[in-house]
């Protein structure tokens, strides 16, 4: 069965820190994130459609936002939970499965820097 894999992205700046990294606590630093969900449409709407990118990137965009210039260990629920990069992918995705009911996310990519990303997929 045809599959459309539809992706947007969104970047943002953020600092973090591993609460337990190898035994300790990693100190805080900065990365220039980025962010990608991926939609798997076996149809499309009357449109032409498999979902909209404006109402997709505009979810994932709002997400982005509520990270970007912070320190991530502040920011619920990074305030209890270690914000790796694999619990960010599984966040984001979460979030934007709740935003947008119905839209069949397949799997959301953080890349924490060039060349490291990590994917979410349910």
């Amino acid at each position: 069965m045809p599959t459309y894999e539809i992706r947007v992205r969104s970047r943002f700046e953020a600092a973090h820190h591993l609460t337990s990294y190898r035994g300790a606590p990693e100190p805080a630093h900065g990365h220039s994130w980025e962010v990608e969900v991926e939609v798997a449409c076996p149809e499309l709407d009357e449109d032409g459609l498999g979902v909209d990118f404006v109402e997709l990137k505009s979810s994932l965009d709002a997400l982005a936002q509520r990270l970007h210039g912070h320190d991530i260990n502040e920011v619920a629920p990074f305030d209890n939970l270690s914000p790796s990069a694999e619990n960010l992918a599984r966040w984001f995705f979460e979030e934007l499965t709740a935003a947008l009911p119905g839209v069949p996310l397949a799997s959301l990519t953080v890349w924490e820097a060039p060349g490291c990303s990590v994917t979410y997929r349910p």
